[in-house]
């Protein structure tokens, strides 16, 4: 039989219930947070994962249990851990290992915190050194070898007899301690960096047995091919190549130290004029912030025009810079092609006035039977020369696509004509009249 309910009844009950729960959810009222650490802070060493253990309590659900690492005022480290229910957590928070930090006095802070975002925090001072260690490993292709506490502090050093001057590495450290870990330091944006796996471009200006030396606060290292212009070290961008940026003068004197080969260089007629002292140049462009790269494999500088910290593009007015790229053409020689990478763009050589210079060798530095390049307002694909190109040459026509032989602007050599080989011709590119009107002259010396 259907048991029927009182109406009232069921009014009444709906009315308690819908009551209870509006005061339950409404309770939003502060939470009472409190910590209780269980570890004692003592002190720490960069590159440890410090420990730390803390009871927690409140009279509402917790939420986090954060442990933050300050030096001084910047955060360096931070670890966060659930906290469904009071009891005791653990966790650990990185001493990260940086370069050029002192020791000193780290601050870590616990910071517990609920559902009704009531936060409790505690601060400790943590003492914090640098690991003295027992000894570094040098890791190399051939194998590795321990580096061993010099004396100087915090610098360490393998001598061996290396197979080779050339000599890419890693360094890595022991754990210190029973929560230290393992730190690696490899070559990342031109310098050695925690954390990086390329391997380091240790070369030794003399044979084997040599020393490789690591600075664990300083991270100075060596041996590095160390490389001159006019007194001012060039920096290291991988083994092969050093650079530096220059505010360079027409007719200034450039005196290269560090090249014991530097007959064996290739002077760029564009840029240099050699003197009678084989560690001297000429510079020949006109005034400007130039780039000087060292290329050690090809044994040339390569030069690029500069406006500030940026390579320069061409300007409305034709100044700026005028770069090639393309086939059959290379410097020092057609060895190093161009080709249509644009990280090889040749940089012309402005003589002012809307006028750029490239010098090229039939046979050396450009293919004398046939050419396929062309010209470009910065150094990567965007604004070329096309149809706003045209020339006054015998020998070298300038592509018009269809039929021609050349997609428009591509350069090649006419029908039936070649470069002799071993002659010089220069190209100039004349902008003064406006980019929509240059003219390519091609002059043979």
């Amino acid at each position: 039989m259907k048991k029927i309910e009182h109406p009232i009844l069921c009014l009444l009950t709906a009315l308690a219930l819908a009551s209870s729960c509006t005061d339950e959810s409404a309770d939003m009222s502060p939470g009472n947070p409190l910590i209780e650490t269980k570890t004692p802070f003592t002190g720490a060493y960069f590159g440890d994962n410090l420990p730390f253990t803390a009871s927690v309590t409140d009279r509402v659900p917790l939420s986090t249990l954060t442990a933050r690492l300050f030096f001084g005022d910047e955060q360096v480290s931070q670890t966060v851990i659930r906290t469904k229910e009071n009891g005791d957590y653990s966790g650990s928070v990185f001493v990260p290992f940086y370069k050029n930090v002192p020791d000193g006095t780290a601050t870590l802070e616990l910071t517990l915190t609920d559902t009704h975002l009531s936060i409790a925090r505690q601060s400790f001072e943590l003492p914090v050194s640098r690991p003295a260690y027992p000894y570094l490993i040098l890791v190399t292709a051939d194998g590795s070898y321990p580096m061993r506490p010099t004396g100087v502090p915090h610098e360490y050093a393998a001598t061996e007899a290396f197979s080779s001057t050339d000599l890419p590495a890693c360094i890595k450290t022991p754990a210190f301690s029973d929560r230290g870990t393992e730190i690696i330091f490899g070559w990342e944006g031109g310098e050695i960096t925690q954390g990086a796996n390329t391997e380091i471009p240790f070369v030794s200006p003399q044979a084997s047995p040599y020393s490789v030396t690591f600075n664990t606060l300083t991270y100075a290292a060596g041996p590095f091919f160390e490389l001159l212009v006019n007194g001012e070290k060039l920096a290291m961008v991988d083994k092969e190549n050093f650079s530096i940026d220059l505010d360079l003068r027409q007719g200034q004197s450039l005196t290269v130290e560090g090249l014991s080969d530097i007959a064996r260089w290739w002077p760029d007629p564009d840029f240099f004029a050699p003197t009678p002292d084989s560690n001297t140049f000429t510079f020949l462009p006109i005034d400007g912030k130039y780039r000087l790269t060292a290329n050690t494999t090809h044994r040339y500088f390569n030069v690029e025009v500069m406006t500030g910290s940026t390579l320069a593009t061409l300007e409305p007015d034709g100044s700026g810079a005028i770069w090639v790229i393309g086939a059959d053409i290379g410097k020092p020689s057609i060895a190093n092609e161009t080709g249509w990478n644009t990280d090889k763009a040749l940089c012309m050589a402005p003589a002012g006035n809307g006028i750029y210079h490239l010098t090229l060798v039939a046979g050396q530095t450009v293919n004398a039977s046939g050419i396929n390049f062309k010209f470009f307002h910065q150094k990567g694909w965007g604004g070329e020369f096309t149809t706003n190109l045209t020339t006054t040459s015998d020998i070298v026509f300038v592509g018009a696509g269809g039929d021609s032989g050349r997609d428009p602007g591509n350069l090649g050599i006419l029908p039936g004509k070649t470069l002799d080989e071993g002659a010089t011709y220069v190209f100039t590119l004349d902008v003064s009249a406006g980019t929509d009107h240059a003219l390519l002259t091609v002059t043979k010396l």
